[in-house]
């Protein structure tokens, strides 16, 4: 049996495993039980796809979305893995050709829905199809006060046992809380092995940015990335189809998706995000969880995200090829008081209420942040982080000042008012502007009215929204979304603590954000061309552009520029199906003529034996007369060749039982010497 690395190499074209990998593949393939925390796009799925190419018997994988398993499936089948799955989008075809390849032994990994698991056949059938392993992809659907919980995932545990076989779970979001919740409901709270991996994405540029005309903050970030693929979220529906519409009449490729859609129409989107380059997609938070396209360069955020968990769940699904992706999050204040309204006004639980706004917290404070953004993320999630170098704050850190006194004043605004006011109304008193309001209700006689004239009410729109950001105010829902003071605000009120206010934040600039480029300027065409034959064979065989190859392998043929097969097999993504494939259509673009070959040496194409039948076939041209050059002509044939480059005969009984006689008198010691040179 080949090694996990041999396969990594040979079918999946991946030189070396990415962090943390190796360690839970062996877990995994010894029939253990794991529970695996590791970011997007950090190489999950080979998780439980190695080890079911390493066990015997089929791998059963649940996944809650029929886009996400039939693009995995697809993507297997392109590499030589035999994989199938049982969904209710299923042409007859389809589903007969996974029961043939299961009658016949032939399939490895057999993906089906959670929901499937609620129909009395579906144990019988996994008993009888030999089932050897569980593994269960976005396992933080069993949480049930997650926003992706799947109540059919509540049935695997009980799958888990009827079959007694090892169960990994696979994550990429999954705090203490709903790890503690996926260990109870899948393994009867018996702790599997648990990994937790690093939740960095280095090759992802945070950013953050105060709303100021958020349309035109978004037009200009889409505007200065067209033609790439990416992701605009948005708070609600409506918004949706506006912004969608708003980018199409300037020339952008985009369609909007919500729930409100047709489940036709949103599969319709889904379908052509997958196939078509550089389409945008507008979106609530509907669109997410099955999207598997490795090649999103950009997403963002027109309004903010619920929770860091989501964020960093949603930003994740861009640059999961592993290059460069960049991100951009707006936020306001009226962001911040729905959100603090949702939490407060939902039927969750007091102490789930609680939870939640620490969630909301953690987020407004990687949004107000200081430094770093990534250390800050990171430091969330329990990891230590110098500065990164690949956010807005390490890009141009901010300027900050000593926001104590204006807070207090803010603070005895709205304590004189009786915390009955919005942000409005009590900036109107703090620079003295006398309204109908103020003067009806007296507030021109405050102490306060007026103390914050030396402050432009622009700036204090600001100062209110990051003292919502640092949770010293918070909306009530009872008094009509008024502000009022938390216990955090308490010590700066009394002078007992101070606070840092971020400078460059209050009065937002307009500046276009320049993209990172893919590939150095020199690269860039040869890149283009590339896509546009990556492009061409995906159309013709009807299916996502990155499963012939994602951006990363293209990047890297583009800057390496391999000149044969031989090179082209050590380029990341290429394994021996796909070198096979498209080897010589690419090998076109980049030399002009794709390297001639005979088929037999084309399969030990980035191997060492590679090599050695190049010499080989070498020697015997020189020695093809003999060594005078006078004798009848002599040769073996390519696949002769290849045997002996594969089993490097060490003697010359060894030589003579492969070549022959004949052959082995003519070119075994010839042989033997390229063989001995090459150890």
């Amino acid at each position: 049996m080949p090694s996990a690395a041999t396969l990594l190499s040979d079918i999946f074209g991946f030189k070396a495993f990415r962090p943390g990998q190796e360690e839970i593949v062996n877990a995994v393939s010894s029939g253990e039980n794991v529970l695996a925390i590791m970011p997007t796009g950090g190489g999950k799925s080979l998780c439980f796809q190695l080890p079911a190419l390493l066990r015997d018997g089929v791998t059963v994988v649940i996944s809650p979305l029929i886009a996400l398993m039939r693009d995995q499936v697809r993507a297997l089948r392109a590499v030589g893995v035999e994989a199938g799955a049982l969904t209710s989008g299923n042409t007859e075809e389809e589903t007969n050709a996974v029961w043939q390849a299961l009658d016949e032994g032939r399939l490895k990994l057999l993906y089906i829905a959670p929901e499937r698991l609620a129909a009395g056949s579906s144990m019988g059938m996994l008993r009888r199809i030999g089932v050897s392993l569980i593994a269960v992809d976005e396992a933080h659907c069993v949480s049930q006060w997650g926003h992706d919980f799947r109540p059919d995932y509540l049935r695997i545990g009980e799958l888990r046992r009827a079959l007694d076989v090892p169960l990994a779970a696979f994550t990429a979001t999954a705090d203490a809380e709903t790890r503690d919740e996926i260990v109870e409901k899948l393994f009867d709270g018996v702790a599997p092995q648990s990994f937790l991996h690093g939740f960095d994405r280095p090759n992802i540029h945070l950013a953050f940015a105060a709303k100021d005309n958020p349309r035109r903050q978004i037009m200009e970030f889409a505007a200065a990335r067209k033609g790439q693929s990416g992701i605009v979220y948005c708070g609600t529906r409506a918004k949706t189809e506006t912004l969608a519409q708003a980018l199409r009449e300037v020339g952008h490729n985009a369609v909007a998706y919500h729930g409100g859609m047709m489940p036709d129409d949103r599969r319709g989107v889904e379908t052509r995000f997958n196939v078509e380059d550089g389409l945008i997609v507008v979106a609530t938070v509907a669109f997410g969880m099955g999207v598997d396209k490795p090649d999103i360069r950009w997403v963002a955020h027109a309004d903010l995200p619920k929770s860091i968990e989501s964020y960093y769940q949603e930003i994740g699904r861009s640059g999961r090829d592993g290059a460069p992706a960049e991100t951009l999050t707006l936020f306001g204040a009226d962001d911040i008081r729905l959100r603090r309204s949702q939490i407060d006004e939902g039927l969750a639980p007091p102490e789930r209420r609680m939870a939640d706004h620490a969630r909301l917290n953690a987020l407004l404070g990687l949004a107000e942040a200081h430094a770093c953004r990534r250390a800050t993320l990171l430091r969330y999630f329990g990891e230590d982080s110098t500065g990164c170098g690949n956010c807005d704050l390490c890009d141009t850190p901010p300027e900050t000042f000593d926001g104590s006194q204006a807070v207090q004043k803010a603070l005895s605004a709205i304590l004189r008012t009786g915390e009955w006011f919005g942000a409005g109304h009590l900036i109107d008193i703090l620079t003295g502007t006398m309204t109908d309001k103020i003067q009806a209700r007296g507030h021109d006689e405050l102490p306060t009215f007026g103390v914050g004239r030396d402050i432009e009410k622009r700036r204090w729109q600001g100062i209110f929204r990051q003292m919502m950001g640092h949770d010293l105010i918070r909306p009530d829902p009872e008094r009509h979304g008024a502000l009022r003071m938390t216990e955090a605000a308490r010590p700066i009120l009394r002078g007992e603590d101070n606070i840092t206010l971020r400078l460059d934040t209050l009065v937002t600039k307009s500046r276009r954000a320049a993209p990172k480029a893919l590939v150095s300027e020199e690269d860039a065409p040869l890149l283009s061309a590339l896509k546009a034959k990556r492009r061409a064979l995906a159309e013709a065989a009807k299916m996502p552009a990155y499963i012939v190859f994602n951006d990363r392998s293209l990047i890297e043929m583009a800057e390496q520029r391999p000149q044969n097969l031989d090179d082209m097999a050590k380029v990341n993504g290429v394994g021996a199906k796909k070198l096979e494939k498209y080897g010589d259509a690419f090998l076109s673009v980049i030399i002009g003529e794709a390297e001639k070959m005979h088929p037999t040496r084309r399969k030990l194409a980035g191997h060492a034996a590679g090599s050695l039948y190049d010499q080989l076939l070498q020697v015997q041209a020189d020695l093809a007369r003999g060594q005078n050059g006078l004798q009848k002509p002599l040769s073996c044939s390519a696949s002769l060749l290849a045997r002996i480059a594969s089993q490097k005969p060490r003697d010359e009984d060894d030589m003579t039982r492969l070549l022959g006689e004949k052959r082995a008198e003519r070119f075994g010691s010839a042989f033997l010497d390229v063989l001995t040179s090459a150890d």
